[in-house]
């Protein structure tokens, strides 16, 4: 169960298909959404004006981000042992680049293609939001 999910993307219309999907999909959660990877990790490590944010469920991550891109923003993610259990989908822009993604970084717990589909959101939803990752 997702009952926190935290958005990653820095485009307004993405964001807005994926909470489409995610309410097309059935899934109910409190949904935060950042615009980049700096905001991201503060939102994660609850710092500034994020300290009383909720652990997310599941990230789903932009690649593609301003000031820290996803590469980064993973990468400090998963050596940051208060958050590195936190389960995170990578969303890239292509299935090629997803496989890409996959290659060069096994990170992430998933890597998908934009735009998310209501039956994929579903799946990670099911397989990952509340499970924690075993570093």
């Amino acid at each position: 169960m997702v009952r926190n999910l935290l958005i990653v993307d820095d485009n307004p219309a993405d964001v807005r298909y994926t909470v489409e999907m995610l309410n097309e999909a059935g899934i109910e959660s409190d949904r935060h959404v950042v615009g980049d990877g700096v905001e991201a990790l503060r939102f994660l490590r609850r710092r500034g004006e994020y300290t009383d944010a909720p652990r997310p469920d599941l990230v789903l991550l932009d690649w593609y981000l301003p000031r820290k891109d996803g590469r980064e923003v993973l990468a400090e993610l998963r050596s940051d042992e208060r958050v590195a259990d936190v389960p995170v989908v990578v969303l890239a822009g292509s299935h090629l680049e997803a496989e890409t993604l996959r290659t060069e970084s096994k990170a992430a717990d998933a890597y998908a293609v934009k735009p998310l589909e209501p039956d994929g959101l579903r799946g990670y939803a099911e397989r990952l939001g509340g499970a924690r990752r075993i570093a």
